[in-house]
């Protein structure tokens, strides 16, 4: 800390600030237009203006030094302030200071005593309302470069640029068309970052913005976490006469930083869909028809008892959701072990990071990522792995290549040149199905080097003797050969890693699902451990990044098979006996049905009762088809949903959900942080949060789970497990975010894991040789592409919230990514229908020709699922956990949307 005199004042204020944070710090008013707390000072409105020492300067480019004096609220620096200000609102036509207005300029210029007359310009400038979220008003800019430099130095997009003269300077997209068209990904950072209100998010409250805030007289803001991938945003929900207003990003906000994406920030039109559900469904002669709550819950539970009488306890399984909070998901787990008397419950991290858990708890001892993203943006060096955080984790993306650009150092390997791929010092793109090998390349170079940390592996590391005899079979030569890698950049990443002080891993799906994902997972985290970089400050370990809001809170809560609320097996004698201390009733003791088990068990007749809250099994699951059957299949089939889904059309009973912004709890993010969840408006008609759903459900079977409301349900979740003992809604309410694990109320949780000792049996880490083995698909002469399947930047997941609504303009269609060369020998053309056709399905979707993808592969997303693309996926699946081979698909491709 330093002091200043302000104003006559003693003031202490952190070393290094500007004189603008520190007279704010003091709480004292004074405009600043050109600037804005997330990018670096420009200094050029001159709206700022302080005497620092006797000299008038720009507060906020000038440094606090220690003991200045600073004059601020004198008559002549308050009139050179407005005087600043006049001449900026003169060139502005009146309604940029229209009576009711709440942008940053107006609320200035009511504070300086400048009426709307000062406002005198024409306004003949014009406007773009191209895009669906973002308008431009070109007579409101004041050229202050705000927006440009939220488009570039925090979003990374450069999307945006000044053009013009003098008194003519205006933003524009840097491509000079319309604003749709340009390349914008809709972060709403211009938004939030225009002081006058000349870029809006069309609405009814213009001007409302984190650049000014709202009115408290009218409207309400709502602290919350959003609702889409699984990096966890706050949001403030600002609503208005029960309706919402705007979502802004918050300041504070631990992971986004007053940052957010085009879902969280502006994708809520769902909400209000007119295909919302908003009342039970029951099928009654083939047609699902409106009935009230009472009697979709009696038939619900006749059902559940039937299933139980005819089959055992083992004829009912459930599918949790990796969208619903900790709480529901810790409920749901309740009432199937519980209420039904079985393990049969699972949720969607079977389909994406199983493999992650798995690999990451047999390498370290814990199923999660081993540091906090804080420590990773510190990095000097990042392994960015089968992820494309631009596109799916975008304010992840964001901030990984703001370190980029401040100098440290990239390595990607992914089979697409896309997102950070396009910034990488080292590019790898490995054929699909060889992570195995190319991870034992770089480990190879890294023992052949001597890059490795000999007193780690000495004193906190197990199994290198064995590691280091399978490396011994992959030279770089030999990597190069199985995975298309050349030796020269296999040798050249390595090196990059190797030699960083400070080196980090984020990695996503592209490792994880994979017939082999779990010997991927660990064969990545073999990198880290001989680098010594996990739990010793000299790295920052391996992370994965996590696709839904709350997969990761879905599988602390127990929403699994094989273990209960913190990850005690349900085999494990001592973990049962907690639980059923808690709960007071018997545990089963034998794992049930993992996902792709249930249906083949729906199949074969031995399951009764499927219970899917909030999942689209039906769009989003592999060989599609198969799901279908034994959804046709199983007597009854019960889905809590938003919309009328794929999968909710073959339900026996469809019940109306409330969405995340309806509902209360917490979520956990990517990096082991809980987070509160609040509700910031009324779920419509008769819908109900999960929670409530579970309990009535519990209800209606006579049972009675206990945990009232959410908050007593994380209590008695903290009393069952040691993993989450220091966690509460109340603390939460305090502190914002807290990690875990958490084992104690007055303590902060872990966010650095293995910092004394890795939480496995031995106290070390477990180096994994395990050797490369092929996917379960190989091109031939009859499919002789590979497809992958994976994420782009408007759409989420099987698009059922981002396809209902203003997203839908700005991707309205499923595309397939054809390299050139492939596009000529199958006769495709850009923008034309293409038919994709596998061994297990085929889809039809529009050809989009570039360089993206490597020749021989095809990529498409999966958020369209009249497709049909998860109809092609296999029902190959990694061998240690089932998740499935999503990115590995041979097919063939013929122009046109004809017979495959």
């Amino acid at each position: 800390m330093t002091g200043i005199r302000l104003d006559g004042t003693a003031v202490d204020v952190s070393e290094g600030v500007s004189l603008l944070a520190a007279v704010r710090g003091a709480g004292v008013e004074l405009p600043a237009l050109c600037h804005d707390d997330r990018f670096a000072p420009a200094g050029s409105c001159r709206t700022c203006l302080v005497r620092a020492d006797g000299r008038i300067v720009a507060s906020c480019v000038t440094p606090a030094a220690p003991g200045a004096t600073v004059e601020v609220t004198a008559d002549d620096l308050r009139a050179l302030r407005r005087e600043a200000v006049e001449v900026i609102v003169s060139a502005l036509p009146p309604r940029a200071l229209a009576p009711g207005n709440r942008t940053e300029l107006a609320r200035v210029c009511r504070s300086l005593g400048i009426g709307p007359e000062t406002a005198t310009g024409p306004g003949d400038r014009g406007g773009d309302d191209s895009h669906p979220y973002v308008h431009l008003d070109r007579d409101l800019c004041i050229a202050c470069g705000r927006c440009v430099r939220m488009c570039a130095d925090v979003q990374g997009t450069f999307a945006l640029t000044l053009v013009g003269r003098g008194a003519d300077t205006v933003v524009a997209p840097g491509t000079g068309g319309p604003w749709a068209q340009s390349d914008c990904v809709a972060c709403g950072g211009c938004v939030d970052s225009c002081p006058t209100g000349a870029i809006f998010e069309p609405g009814p409250v213009p001007g409302l913005t984190s650049a000014s805030p709202d009115d408290p007289a009218t409207s309400t803001r709502t602290r919350t976490t959003c609702g889409y991938c699984g990096v966890g945003c706050t949001l403030d929900v600002v609503t208005e006469d029960g309706a919402i207003a705007a979502v802004l990003p918050a300041r504070d906000g631990p992971v986004n930083r007053g940052h957010a994406c085009v879902k969280g920030r502006f994708a809520r039109g769902y909400r209000t869909s007119p295909e919302r559900l908003t009342r039970p469904l029951l099928r009654r002669g083939g047609r699902l028809e409106p009935v009230g709550w009472d009697e979709a819950l009696h038939h619900i539970a006749h059902g559940l008892r039937a299933a139980v009488q005819e089959g055992g306890p083992d004829a009912v399984a459930a599918i949790s959701s990796a969208r619903a909070t900790n709480e529901e998901n810790y409920l749901l787990q309740k009432f199937m072990r519980v209420v039904i008397g079985t393990n049969s419950v699972d949720n969607c991290s079977r389909l994406c990071h199983s493999p992650s858990a798995a690999g990451l708890m047999a390498t370290f001892g814990l199923p999660g990522g081993t540091d906090t993203f804080d420590d990773v943006e510190r990095s000097d060096c990042l392994l960015v792995v089968g992820a494309n955080p631009a596109e799916a984790h975008p304010v992840v993306g964001a901030r990984l290549l703001q370190r980029v650009l401040q100098g440290a150092r990239l390595v990607v390997a992914d089979p697409r040149a896309v997102g950070l791929a396009t910034h990488a010092d080292v590019h790898l793109r490995p054929r699909p199905g060889t992570n195995v090998a190319l991870f034992h390349g770089l480990a190879h170079v890294l023992l052949a080097e001597d890059l490795v940390d000999h007193a780690f592996l000495r004193d906190r590391a197990a199994g290198l003797p064995e590691l280091a005899e399978l490396l011994a079979d992959y030279p770089p030569d030999r990597v190069a050969a199985l995975t298309g890698v050349p030796a020269a950049d296999l040798v050249a990443a390595a090196r990059l890693y190797g030699r960083a002080e400070r080196p980090a891993i984020v990695y996503g799906l592209g490792v994880t699902e994979h017939l082999h994902g779990t010997d991927g997972v660990r064969a990545l985290a073999n990198l880290a451990v001989l680098r010594g970089a996990v739990g010793t400050g000299r790295g920052f370990g391996v992370n994965p990044l996590r696709g839904q809001n709350n997969v990761q809170g879905a599988s602390d809560m127990g929403a699994l098979p094989d273990v209960l609320p913190g990850y005690g097996k349900v085999t494990d004698r001592a973990v049962r006996a907690r639980a059923e201390e808690v709960w007071g009733v018997p545990v089963p003791d034998r794992p049930g049905l993992r996902i792709p088990e249930m249906f083949a068990a729906a199949r074969a007749g031995r399951l009764r009762a499927l219970w899917v809250v909030g999942e689209d099994v039906c769009a989003t699951d592999p060989d599609a088809n198969r799901v279908a059957q034994a959804l046709a299949a199983c007597p009854l089939v019960v889905c809590n949903e938003l919309f009328l889904s794929e999968t909710a059309r073959h339900a026996d009973v469809v019940l109306p959900a409330a969405s995340w912004l309806e509902k209360d709890g917490t979520f956990v993010n990517f990096d082991r942080r809980f987070q509160r969840v609040r509700p910031a408006v009324a779920p419509p008609g008769e819908a109900r949060s999960d929670f409530e759903i579970v309990h009535a459900v519990a209800s209606a079977m006579d049972a009675d789970l206990g945990c009232p409301d959410p908050a007593a349900a994380l209590a008695e979740c903290a009393r069952l497990t040691p993993l989450f003992a220091g966690l509460s809604h109340q603390r939460l309410d305090r502190e914002g975010a807290v990690p875990w694990p958490c084992p104690d109320p007055v303590r902060p949780g872990e966010a650095t894991l293995y910092q004394e000792r890795f939480a496995t049996s031995d106290g070390r880490a477990h180096l994994a040789a395990t050797p490369y083995l092929p996917p379960g698909e190989q091109p031939d002469d009859q499919y002789p592409l590979i497809l992958v399947t994976g994420r782009r930047w408007a759409h989420y997941n099987s698009g059922s919230m981002t396809r209902r609504g203003g997203n839908l303009a700005l991707d309205p269609a499923d595309h397939l990514d054809v390299h050139p060369d492939d596009a000529a020998r199958y006769g495709l053309f850009d923008g034309e229908p293409a038919t994709v056709t596998s061994r297990h399905g085929h889809a039809r979707l529009l050809t989009r020709i570039g360089v993206e993808t490597a020749p021989g592969q095809v990529f498409c997303a999966f958020h369209f699922p009249a497709s049909g693309v998860n109809r092609l996926t296999s029902d190959h699946a990694d061998t240690v956990t089932s998740c499935p081979e999503y990115k590995v698909t041979a097919v063939r491709l013929t122009a046109g949307d004809g017979p495959a």
